[in-house]
């Protein structure tokens, strides 16, 4: 991402003319020049035979780096300014409030922002934004902001080395590289005692005594979000076409693709599409759905899409199932209905499984199952070729994204993933995916080398974290053949059995997570 100021003469001068001179920021950082990873300080130990653990400290504050306001854009091109909760928007609005900020008597400027070349997506503007002053310290900045707020702006702190734009800013990196024949175990995930709650990564390591870890996938309504096989069962439903890593031979083999998944079931003779498994009825996630769900079936990364006619399955890993109105059907660990109930909640059997149903697909379910009979189910999962993806009992996937490197080339699928938002507001996409925020990766080197890998952020001037574009150069630099983003922001930790390595964002420290990724050691002799 790189930004472009305006004075606010120029800007003004924009809506009059059909050009004005641009000043232009600190230009991206040429794709030919090395990586500041490879200058890095590095302090290195070794956790396990084959394992080591290696912490780059790297970049430096400049005098680019301050403390500066964002002002708040209304979604509306005439809308009001108190409570305008855009980041960016259109050239026009942006230069309406730089207008309207400059009348009260401060100094605003008009800056474009714009995105890099992503896999699916050529480079362009990504819409502009206002900013007002520059201070060496948070604090003149929040002073700064209370004032604009006072005259009637939204306002908000921003650190411009958190921008995305600068390769040279301080960055903390942790790298947990494994030769998982030297060490002999495996990387398998890990959750808490159910699914429907989440966990401390360290308490993970603790349950199963793990030798190192990293958060895995993102979690919504307390439960992993997205498609996650283990032990080649799928136990949480796919968002359709995001990108994910899929394990076997306990991490030995190695891919990031794209998935879909499909689950069906037959009852007395007819067949209906399940639409999730171990997630709430109704409520989609990421979008990426079947079946109907609005606003959109295409992944839109944190989005909420819903569907008042679904089929959810839930396993024993889920925990209890919720209660409400609709239907279900109560399966033994062999598909046999002991129960159907027209409304839900039922807990699940050992081993068995029940069917939920809200809409009219309740109605489907209570015409179709009757007790004594067995249901089939069936599951398909699909990579990015279209070709069947076997599951086996060594399989894992672990859906998550976007895709960072593929074949040793920086390929990240934005738009695909959806983390390139639809739709009008480029807020969302402006500090989820251009900003710098805390980022955890997987990959595997050519030498057939796991990385679990965290870049600290959100601490100014020691480490700032990364853009999604800086995080696959980096995983590139590191020497990935094959990498995935995983689940950052607060949620970004990498631990060791003796603690937590990494330095979580949030100010309680290390949060519970949905998943984990885990090295575990081999079974004792």
């Amino acid at each position: 991402m790189q930004r472009r100021s305006l004075s606010l003469l120029a800007a003004a001068a924009v809506l009059s003319a059909a050009s004005v001179s641009l000043a232009e920021a600190r230009p991206a950082r040429s794709s030919a020049a090395p990586h500041p990873v490879h200058g890095a300080v590095q302090v290195t130990s070794t956790p396990a035979r084959g394992v080591t653990l290696t912490s780059l400290t790297y970049g430096q504050r400049d005098a680019d780096h301050v403390w500066t306001v964002q002002v708040g854009l209304p979604q509306l091109p005439d809308g009001p300014f108190a409570g305008a909760p855009l980041a960016l928007g259109p050239r026009e609005t942006a230069l309406r409030v730089a207008e309207a900020v400059r009348a009260a008597d401060f100094e605003p400027r008009v800056e474009e922002v714009t995105t890099p070349a992503y896999a699916d997506l050529r480079p362009g503007v990504l819409g502009w934004t206002v900013r007002a002053g520059r201070s060496a310290d948070e604090a003149g900045a929040t002073a700064l902001a209370d004032q604009l707020r006072a005259a009637g702006f939204t306002a908000r702190t921003r650190y411009t080395a958190q921008d995305g734009t600068d390769d040279d800013a301080p960055q903390r990196v942790h790298v947990l590289r494994i030769d998982l024949d030297a060490f002999g175990g495996s990387l398998q995930t890990g959750h808490g005692p159910t699914l429907h709650g989440t966990e401390k990564l360290t308490a993970l390591i603790g349950a199963t005594g793990a030798v190192a870890g990293v958060n895995g996938q993102w979690f919504y309504d307390n439960a992993p979000g997205g498609l996650y096989v283990k032990d080649g069962r799928i136990l949480g439903s796919a968002t359709q076409g995001r990108a994910g890593v899929r394990l076997e031979r306990g991490g030995r083999s190695f891919a990031v693709d794209t998935f879909t998944a499909r689950v069906t079931v037959t009852a007395a003779g007819e067949t209906a599409e399940v639409d999730g498994v171990n997630r709430l009825p109704g409520v989609i996630w990421n979008c990426g759905g079947v079946g109907g769900d609005l606003p959109t079936e295409r992944p839109q990364h944190d989005v909420r899409c819903t569907d008042a006619d679904e089929l959810v399955r839930f396993t024993p890993e889920w925990g209890a199932p919720p209660a409400g109105p609709g239907a279900e059907a109560v399966l033994d660990a062999r598909g046999r209905v002991t129960a159907v109930r027209a409304t839900r909640g039922a807990p699940v059997p050992p081993g068995g499984s029940t069917l939920q149903a809200t809409g009219d697909a309740a109605a489907w379910l209570l015409r179709t199952a009757r007790a004594g009979a067995t249901l089939t189910f069936t599951e398909r999962v699909q990579d990015g070729r279209g070709l069947p993806v076997p599951l086996r009992p060594d399989t894992t996937i672990l859906q998550v994204g976007p895709a960072l490197v593929r074949d040793g080339q920086v390929a990240v699928n934005a738009v695909a993933d959806g983390i390139v938002r639809e739709g009008p507001d480029p807020s969302f996409t402006y500090d989820w995916t251009v900003r710098a925020n805390p980022r955890s990766m997987i990959g595997v080197d050519d030498g057939g080398r796991l990385m679990l890998v965290v870049a600290d952020g959100r601490r100014p001037g020691t480490s700032e974290g990364l853009g999604v574009d800086g995080a696959a150069r980096l995983m590139q630099a590191l020497g990935a053949r094959e990498a995935l983003n995983l689940d950052g922001g607060g949620s970004s930790v990498l631990a060791t059995a003796a603690g937590v390595v990494s330095r979580p964002s949030d100010a309680a420290g290390e949060r519970a997570v949905g998943t984990g990724l885990l090295l575990l050691p081999p079974p004792a002799r």
